[in-house]
């Protein structure tokens, strides 16, 4: 091949470098033009099971593309969030992230095989879980401050129940001692419902349960409810005050619910995704099963909700750290 054939030989195949990828490329501007897989990284019938489907329902009409709900459970929930931080940043492929995933696992898990916030971009804040503070019908504590001087009158006597470390559970309990400086002992269950099982048995003192979990014995007066973990009263609990208010000041801890994408997808996607997913927890009837689910629906966009995830990692931060919580 002599010089001239040579260049011209380079020059083709850097044309159609260039050309390819943009020949086979999906605009932005069109996303979607096929289905979405939207992962779940927790088992089917939970909270962030139920709002998944309830959310995809909803974008599905407004996207005129199916949204198809993947479960994948294992090691809470990183299996899943690994999957999608190692997906193409092509909008396609997007994931229900939850403060276990995005702001808590750091601090539980060694080795963690993801970086909750520089492997994704958040997309939008669906919603937010609050708590409730609950003891048998028949427990001596008849308010918050009952419980916070027998357990400053032997410390670590009480104990109270969790669906394991990391959980709303978990982190309710740990952010209460850490204020009020009390000790109690973590009983760490399987799940919600053997620990509220277990308090109504007698067996534990405590628990910090989600409102939607706990709802089902509160009617039945099975259980008392002292206070609620949100910053403000909830609908779903009329009278019922802030722990803030009831003795453990600057107390706020509310689980939530969020849309994330991989890191490297495209803003446009991103912008459009936010917009769709805030225009879809505003309608009535979504409002309605979202907390019917025990989920307050929030909506905030990409910027917004990148600053409140990371706000949340440092608050977990030192939280786990000053309860001395080692990564296991």
């Amino acid at each position: 091949m002599n010089k001239r054939s040579l260049i011209s030989s380079v020059f083709c195949a850097v044309a159609l470098m260039a050309i390819g990828p943009i020949a086979g490329a999906q605009s932005p501007a069109n996303w979607p033009e096929k289905p979405v897989r939207y992962i779940v990284p927790f088992s089917p019938g939970g909270v962030s099971d139920g709002v998944a489907r309830l959310l995809a329902e909803q974008l599905s009409k407004q996207l005129g593309q199916s949204i198809i709900i993947e479960n994948k459970p294992g090691v809470s929930g990183i299996l899943g969030t690994q999957t999608v931080a190692r997906s193409t940043p092509d909008g396609y492929t997007i994931m229900g992230g939850t403060i276990t995933t995005h702001a808590v696992n750091p601090f539980f898990v060694k080795s963690l095989s993801y970086d909750p916030v520089k492997d994704f971009t958040p997309v939008s804040l669906v919603g937010m879980v609050s708590n409730a503070l609950v003891v048998r019908a028949d427990s001596p504590f008849n308010s918050v401050q009952d419980v916070i001087e027998a357990a400053r009158a032997k410390p670590g006597a009480l104990n109270y129940g969790t669906a394991g470390p990391g959980t709303s559970q978990h982190l309710s309990g740990e952010l209460f001692q850490s204020i009020t400086k009390t000790t109690f002992q973590q009983i760490s269950y399987k799940g919600g419902s053997q620990a509220m099982m277990d308090l109504i048995g007698g067996q534990i003192d405590l628990i910090f349960e989600t409102v939607a979990a706990a709802r089902p014995m509160i009617d039945a007066k099975r259980v008392k409810v002292l206070g609620v973990t949100s910053a403000h009263e909830l609908d779903d609990l009329p009278g019922v005050k802030p722990l803030a208010e009831l003795g453990v000041p600057d107390f706020e801890m509310q689980s939530w619910q969020g849309v994330f994408a991989p890191a490297g997808t495209p803003q446009a996607i991103v912008d459009k995704l936010a917009s769709e997913v805030a225009i879809a927890v505003k309608t009535p009837e979504l409002s309605a099963k979202l907390r019917q689910l025990g989920v307050e629906p929030d909506g905030r966009g990409s910027s917004e909700f990148a600053a409140f995830q990371k706000a949340e990692v440092e608050k977990w931060r030192k939280v786990v750290q000053d309860a001395g919580i080692k990564a296991n």
